[in-house]
């Protein structure tokens, strides 16, 4: 284990754990924490450059957090142990552990995938819920959960403009625009048909593949 699979490590576990005590402890209201919470944990992906083992990330960075997200659900077997809002999507908050998991096994030596997958399933995910719940006025439902126009267009347009700032950082230039189109575009597609909170898996292996695919 290097300096940098240290520093990453602990950079991601203070930032998380702080992360879980203010959103809990400050904001303390249901559904608006677990949206912060969603929205970001994603800010982990700037961190992802300091690791430099696929290892650490996978298994000593992002693994661990699957295990103490489910921990954490209602399905947790510790009775003890406090317990998610059963606001939204129970297995959300686990679901989007697995991803960042896989992501960082499959394309570690490309992090800006990881990225890109991270973003859509964080910001652009938890604004598309936060603005379909307060304004969204248009539903469809094509797979059994209720969605909103409105929180597909904020996913989409979220997802582009943070999707340009994470390869910004990563040093992608010039960056091609159909994949400031297409792989939103996807995201949305993927929000917008899976049902359940499987949306945080989903998200973001679609997004990560076609840009992997794409470029």
């Amino acid at each position: 284990m290097t300096s940098g699979d240290i520093y990453g490590l602990l950079l991601v576990y203070m930032y998380v754990f702080v992360l879980i005590a203010v959103t809990e402890k400050i904001v303390n209201n249901g559904l608006l924490s677990r949206k912060i919470l969603h929205v970001c944990v994603g800010n982990v992906l700037f961190i992802l450059p300091l690791f430099d083992s696929r290892w650490v990330m996978t298994f000593l960075a992002a693994a661990p957090f699957v295990l103490l997200t489910y921990l954490i659900s209602p399905y947790s077997p510790l009775k003890t142990v406090s317990k998610t809002s059963s606001k939204g999507h129970s297995l959300g908050l686990f679901y989007y552990a697995v991803s960042w998991t896989v992501l960082a096994f499959f394309f570690f030596e490309r992090p800006e995938i990881i990225a890109v997958g991270i973003v859509a399933m964080s910001y652009g995910d938890g604004f598309a819920s936060m603005v379909g719940v307060r304004y969204g006025k248009r539903k469809f439902n094509v797979c059994g959960d209720e969605k909103s126009i409105e929180g597909s267009i904020t996913m989409f347009g979220v997802t582009a403009a943070m999707a340009m700032i994470v390869l910004l950082y990563y040093g992608v230039t010039p960056i091609p625009l159909y994949l400031i189109v297409l792989i939103p575009l996807a995201a949305t597609f993927a929000e917008a048909i899976t049902p359940k909170g499987l949306d945080n898996l989903t998200i973001s292996i679609s997004a990560a593949i076609l840009y992997y695919l794409l470029f």
